[in-house]
């Protein structure tokens, strides 16, 4: 049964130069049509796939602040009818932001609205690097708007990026320091991937993108987690650091292969073991006839097994063996046993009497570690009849 919600607003103001998600221009867009249609699959939805309690919500994009302030009033009162009597006494609900696109009404209305937790896509601190990745912020709106943000929640992320076109370690350590100057409790630190059909793809095929080298990338990761850690900000997961307790325990359901509900065009759900794909393309979102679902995925045992593994190795806990055995009916080293035996000679994993999990050297080499396990599953007769009993 789920337990987390996921609501996507693709609209955004402008295109990122490394952004693959489903988004596109606001300007023009049907954006009042496109909310009758969330409402309508969020109530759909509920009724096929029931749930008694919703633990988490985040609401991401896209731009999500690109709406107008009536827009987001709006969006907050669907939230509040349909998820909020479902919401457990610690719900927590997050919405992405822009430092640049948030005015002090819209957040007077996301706090009214319910909202405990706020992530602005700052990705660095530096006006040219800002210009070259396509944002159309800058430091000091970066600083204006997390200032006025924290006169309302006490729970914010950042996130920061590294391995940009023509950034330095020097670059990203100026942009540590200058995160540690704001009222935040949560930072995600991401490395730059090349997504197919964006402009930074296009650059790369011109022989026009000059990034940094493979050596310095990690360099900079290596950066990222030792300065965090020093000032406070634990590192949970490979990506993401925070202050005790500050957590995204949203996130942790993707890590934890749990099931949650995805709203929106172009959003996913995990579903009755199902993983379901929503239309992407705006009018054909809208004008859909019962649930707007493109695809539907049925996982078998062993895949959902390989997923528990690399999704959840993500976490620096790791994964449990106790779990893994409690949701698949056998035990973790009997289905993965030679895999785990591998990469612990390379050093890349570590077990102790409860869970496996990266090693400090395994970290920056993390993806090495996540593909060992697909298609590498061993399930005899007697454990696959274990795993469905």
């Amino acid at each position: 049964m789920a337990k987390a919600v996921y609501l996507h607003i693709p609209f955004c103001e402008h295109i990122c130069y490394y952004c693959d998600f489903n988004k596109v221009f606001l300007k023009n867009q049907p954006v009042d049509d496109y909310l009758d249609a969330l409402e309508r699959e969020m109530i759909l939805s509920l009724e096929r796939y029931p749930t008694d309690t919703i633990e988490t919500i985040f609401i991401g994009g896209g731009t999500p602040t690109a709406l107008n302030e009536a827009q987001m009033k709006r969006l907050m009162d669907m939230v509040a009818r349909h998820l909020l009597p479902l919401a457990s006494s610690n719900l927590e609900y997050s919405v992405e932001a822009n430092p640049n696109f948030v005015s002090a009404e819209k957040l007077d209305t996301m706090k009214q609205g319910g909202v405990n937790r706020v992530s602005f896509g700052v990705q660095t601190f530096d006006d040219g690097g800002l210009e070259r990745i396509g944002r159309t912020h800058r430091a000091v709106d970066v600083f204006a708007t997390v200032t006025e943000a924290a006169k309302r929640f006490d729970n914010i992320s950042i996130d920061l990026m590294f391995g940009l076109p023509e950034q330095t370690l020097e670059q990203i350590e100026r942009d540590l320091d200058l995160a540690s100057q704001l009222p935040i409790q949560h930072v995600s630190s991401y490395s730059l991937i090349l997504e197919p059909h964006t402009v930074f793809a296009i650059q790369e095929r011109k022989g026009k993108l000059r990034l940094p080298g493979e050596d310095i990338e990690v360099a900079m990761y290596l950066k990222v987690m030792e300065t965090l850690e020093r000032r406070g900000l634990k590192q949970y997961e490979i990506s993401n650091y925070s202050l005790e307790g500050r957590e995204s325990r949203h996130n942790q359901v993707y890590w934890r292969n749990e099931e949650y509900y995805g709203f929106g065009a172009g959003a996913h759900s995990y579903l009755n073991g199902e993983r379901r794909a929503n239309i992407a393309p705006i009018p054909h979102y809208i004008k859909a006839e019962g649930l707007p679902v493109r695809q539907t995925t049925t996982l078998e045992t062993v895949e959902k097994m390989e997923e528990e593994l690399f999704l959840g190795l993500r976490m620096r806990q790791g994964v449990s063996f106790a779990t893994f055995e409690s949701k698949y009916g056998v035990s973790m080293r009997s289905v993965f046993g030679h895999v785990l035996m591998e990469l612990e000679k390379k050093r890349l994993i570590e077990t102790t009497e409860t869970h496996v999990r990266l090693t400090e050297s395994g970290l920056p080499l993390a993806n090495e570690a996540f593909a060992a396990f697909i298609g590498e599953a061993r399930v005899t007769d007697s454990n696959e009849q274990a795993s469905l009993s």
